[in-house]
């Protein structure tokens, strides 16, 4: 009996770690072309982030993880978020002037248009394709904002830790997410391509 279960255990093992690996491999092809299955193969290293994290921790830099995992979510979520019909952007507060003087409130800071920084430009671009921007300090208010909001479309705009660490956390809510990555990480200055959000503002233009 208990010889029956080891081999059951092995078997499930084995066969999870091959199930992974040909994930990430997708995963990683996703980068630079269209692949099949891309939601079920996200829903697989979603089902084994953690343990697949660490190997990649250890011998890596799990922030491969991340983006190869953002690539793969947008490939899996861009026919939805085209049907989507009332969207908005999260952005982070890091991409904001150092000097900025937009107040903080409940739902992120209120950008004033001061000129100062890109979410001047953004703001405005948001609004003529149809988008309501929030800037947001943190993971966190992504709760607030969808309990106050009713939308069925998120633009975001993070690291690309941060996009799936969103991404994971609105699964079944009946929200789609679409990610859009920027150049660096950090706590300020931090940057996007203009020109590259811009293209997925057009691509999704209703």
């Amino acid at each position: 009996m208990y010889d029956l279960i080891g081999k059951a255990l092995f078997t499930i093992i084995i066969f999870s770690i091959v199930l992974s690996i040909l994930a990430l491999a997708v995963s990683r092809i996703s980068l630079n072309r269209h692949v099949w299955l891309a939601g079920s193969f996200a829903n697989i290293l979603d089902f084994f982030y953690l343990p697949v994290k660490y190997v990649f921790y250890r011998f890596s830099d799990s922030r491969i993880l991340d983006k190869w995992m953002v690539s793969l979510k947008n490939m899996a979520n861009m026919s939805e978020f085209s049907k989507t019909k009332k969207r908005i952007i999260l952005a982070p507060h890091c991409m904001r002037a150092l000097d900025c003087p937009a107040p903080s409130t409940r739902s992120g800071i209120k950008c004033i248009a001061c000129g100062k920084c890109i979410f001047s430009q953004l703001k405005e671009e948001a609004e003529e394709y149809g988008y309501k921007l929030y800037i947001i300090t943190g993971s966190s208010f992504v709760k607030h904002v969808i309990k106050t909001e009713s939308v069925d479309g998120i633009l975001l705009i993070a690291c690309d830790y941060e996009l799936n660490k969103v991404m994971r956390a609105l699964k079944g809510t009946g929200v789609v997410a679409y990610g859009v990555p920027m150049l660096n990480d950090g706590c300020y200055n931090t940057k996007v391509d203009y020109e590259t959000l811009l293209e997925i503002l057009e691509s999704f233009a209703q």
